[in-house]
């Protein structure tokens, strides 16, 4: 009779590699449908960034696009370190870093979680609001990014904002000469709409 343990040890037995590349597979798989909704997220936080500009709330627009800079950064390192863990997966010595490859995929799907925190576009929505809920997680989110972005990553949004505004002010630029231009217009119809002046010839003076 075989035993239970020969049984365990056949062919169908699943192995720690079997269970490692599982996971990955879960986890790439979930990085996928993040990064095609992230790319919505992303987009409505920027647009909500220069809405709020021009409502003059300089300070919601920079949280809105402090967020969306560390959700491009997360997606980032979360599928770096995928693709380290890929990486320790297929090496030959898969039995000598086990641990090095559980621990990988344990922090893989921590970041997987936290990515998925920040996926609401209900949430990005919230920015705009001026209810005491929508400032209690304007203040939360505020204190959560703290300490998260780089002294790089603040001047990248500070140069965004700065971009955005240059937008605003050739847009009203361009706004205000078009409706002078109209005004303009304007007048020349209005004018042109007026009956002439009769012209009379005055007599040569008799002699």
């Amino acid at each position: 009779f075989s035993s239970i343990s020969d049984k365990n040890n056949g062919p169908n037995r699943v192995t720690q590699h079997d269970k490692a590349v599982l996971d990955l597979k879960v986890q790439r798989d979930k990085l996928k449908q993040y990064q095609k909704k992230i790319i919505l997220v992303v987009d409505r936080e920027t647009e909500i960034a220069r809405q709020l500009y021009r409502e003059n709330k300089k300070k919601q627009a920079l949280l809105a696009l402090k967020k969306k800079k560390y959700q491009e950064n997360l997606f980032e390192k979360t599928q770096g370190m995928l693709n380290t863990v890929q990486e320790l997966i297929d090496s030959i010595e898969f039995s000598q870093i086990e641990l090095q490859v559980i621990e990988g995929l344990k922090k893989g799907n921590e970041s997987l979680k936290e990515l998925h925190k920040y996926m609401s576009i209900e949430d990005v929505e919230g920015l705009m609001l001026e209810t005491e809920e929508a400032i209690a997680y304007q203040n939360e989110i505020d204190e959560l990014l703290s300490g998260k972005l780089t002294a790089q990553d603040e001047n990248d949004i500070e140069a965004e904002l700065s971009r955005i505004e240059q937008e605003m002010e050739t847009t009203q630029t361009k706004t205000e000469k078009e409706e002078v231009k109209h005004e303009g217009e304007e007048e020349e119809l209005e004018l042109e709409g007026l009956p002439s002046a009769p012209i009379t010839q005055l007599g040569s003076p008799t002699e």
